[in-house]
């Protein structure tokens, strides 16, 4: 599942133990704790969500630095390279059994 995805249905949970947990306020104490702790859940689910995402973002970024870091050639020096290696082919003198 997604990460926005997740988040929104965490929220989504959390919010409606939060409206259960306030009808239950005085009438039932012991459903009012588990409400509560089940909310705390989802809290922890939340930032385990939010964790998970940013360090996946981290990685992507660290990934791409790495490859930023390293030389590439650019077409432009390709190609004066290989029009200098013509032109050293080309202005060798060339022997033929005429000249011999």
């Amino acid at each position: 599942m997604k990460q926005k995805k997740a988040l929104k249905r965490l929220a989504k949970s959390e919010s409606l133990i939060s409206d259960v947990t306030e009808r239950y306020s005085a009438n039932a104490p012991d459903i009012r704790e588990a409400l509560q702790d089940a909310k705390a859940g989802v809290a922890r689910a939340k930032e385990a969500v939010s964790l998970q995402a940013s360090s996946v973002k981290a990685a992507v970024k660290k990934a791409a630095k790495a490859q930023a870091k390293t030389p590439k050639k650019s077409k432009s020096m390709k190609k004066a390279a290989k029009k200098a290696a013509a032109k050293k082919k080309v202005s060798a003198p060339v022997q033929t059994a005429m000249d011999a």
